[in-house]
């Protein structure tokens, strides 16, 4: 077990080796979850356009039922990794199994929501009539593995804490592989469709919760901490995790009203918009890895009271998103031409994604800065400052957003409105850090 550091200030090559130890393994771990969703939608893609397109609906209301959820790994993970700082290993794994019981009552109320208000939400976005079943069926099918989802966010948190990115990382490789299997064999095998896809994402989750628990479980009975539901340490989850709720809820919001403006410009529109929102999930999960490494290690820094270290390591972490934004920013340009036949053979499609692909590349630098600052300031605990600091985002993109269509914009226009987002998140972001007043230490904030 990784413990405090004893001394109150690291060398930048010390914190190099904290970050890169894990960093590294939570990458693989992170991208878990766009790569379940950009191999969906390249084997939707090629059913056809309607698909791809009831694909994208569906999928941004799956990500949103369960991402506002996240803050049952991001709390997680601060909480635990305090408790590490401060030595009391029972009590960091208790917590954890609170956050996986709240994760399962979550998880089954959101189903109970989802099911049948699926036409509803999917007509929300505009879809056509060609696309509309195809989102419906999505949506209804997936909803069923949103327990397993919210169980995996919630194990991932305590493992985090104990400073472990690895058994996420092969929990993860197993079960992307498992979903790319089961996609192909019953989508096309099968022939079920986009009705398959649905089904193997499903199944791949509920095995991947499977082995979380099993992992989990054995830590507790190895530190002697309860399995059984605390009401008391349920609710504290619940209320720790409230101002990141509101700060998942208002990110989830700009990523919706994106995609119902895109679903207004065209299907070809929506298609390329899907394809955009995969590959930029799958880049901005990749500068999350820093922010990962950020929550454990400051968390763990601010729970042995070493604030110097704290701020230290948060300094070199910013260093890390920067240069790890320009190189994904460069990678997307040089992949174009590899990248877009995988996703779609459809000239208008092509036509509407590549000019938008260029300004996803142009903003990552500044992607980078955000998703580091983001995880620094969750591992401290300081999520009422982020739920402020993510309202006063929404309200700065969403009239822009809006517009696009009114003003005749077309995608790159709207994508340039994301890039606009994440500036106002930058700022916000840098105002608190270089502030110094999330730097509380101790074994609970």
């Amino acid at each position: 077990m990784t413990q405090a550091p004893a001394a109150p200030k690291a060398a930048p090559r010390r914190h190099d080796r904290e970050i890169f130890a894990l960093a590294v393994p939570a990458f693989g771990a992170l991208v878990a979850e766009p790569l379940f969703l950009m191999a969906d939608s390249a084997i939707v893609g090629h059913l056809g356009t309607p698909q791809l397109a009831g694909l994208g609906i569906a999928a941004a209301l799956l990500t949103t039922a369960v991402s506002i959820f996240v803050f049952l790994a991001y709390a997680t993970t601060a909480a635990v990794s305090r408790r590490v700082g401060a030595g009391d290993l029972r009590a960091a794994i208790r917590q954890g199994m609170d956050g996986i019981w709240l994760a399962l009552l979550l998880g089954a109320a959101v189903i109970v929501v989802v099911l049948p208000a699926a036409p509803w939400l999917v007509s929300v976005f505009g879809a056509s009539d060609a696309v509309a079943p195809h989102a419906i069926t999505y949506l209804r099918i997936s909803a069923l593995g949103i327990p397993a989802m919210l169980m995996v966010l919630a194990a991932t948190g305590v493992l985090r804490g104990l400073q472990d990115t690895r058994t996420p990382l092969y929990v993860a490789i197993g079960g992307f592989a498992l979903n790319g299997i089961l996609n192909v064999a019953l989508v096309y095998g099968a022939d079920l469709g986009i009705a398959g896809s649905a089904w193997g994402t499903v199944i791949a989750q509920c095995a991947m919760a499977a082995a979380y628990l099993v992992v989990v479980v054995r830590g507790a009975r190895r530190h002697d901490a309860s399995l059984r539901p605390d009401a008391a340490g349920i609710r504290a989850c619940a209320k720790a995790g409230a101002p990141l709720l509101v700060r998942t809820l208002s990110l989830r919001a700009v990523l919706l009203i994106a995609t119902a403006v895109a679903a207004r410009l065209g299907d070809a529109d929506i298609a390329a918009h899907q394809i955009l929102l995969s590959l930029w999930s799958l880049l901005a999960f990749a500068l999350d890895a820093i922010a990962i490494a950020g929550q454990a290690i400051i968390g763990r820094y601010l729970g042995a009271g070493d604030t110097a270290g704290a701020k230290a390591v948060c300094r070199r972490m910013v260093q890390w998103g920067v240069a790890s934004g320009f190189i994904l920013g460069l990678l997307v340009v040089l992949a174009r031409p590899v990248f877009v036949p995988l996703f779609t053979s459809d000239p208008a499609v092509e036509d509407a994604l590549l000019p938008a692909l260029l300004v996803v590349a142009v903003s990552q630098p500044v992607s980078g800065i955000v998703f580091v600052l983001d995880g620094v300031l969750m591992g401290a605990g300081d999520g009422r400052y982020l739920a402020w600091a993510m309202l006063l985002t929404l309200a700065v993109f969403t009239p822009a957003a809006l517009l696009v269509p009114a003003m005749g914009g077309g995608l790159t226009t709207l994508w340039w409105a994301m890039t606009l987002m994440m500036l106002v998140r930058m700022v916000t972001l840098q105002l608190r850090a270089r502030s110094g007043r999330w730097l509380v230490a101790g074994a609970t904030r």
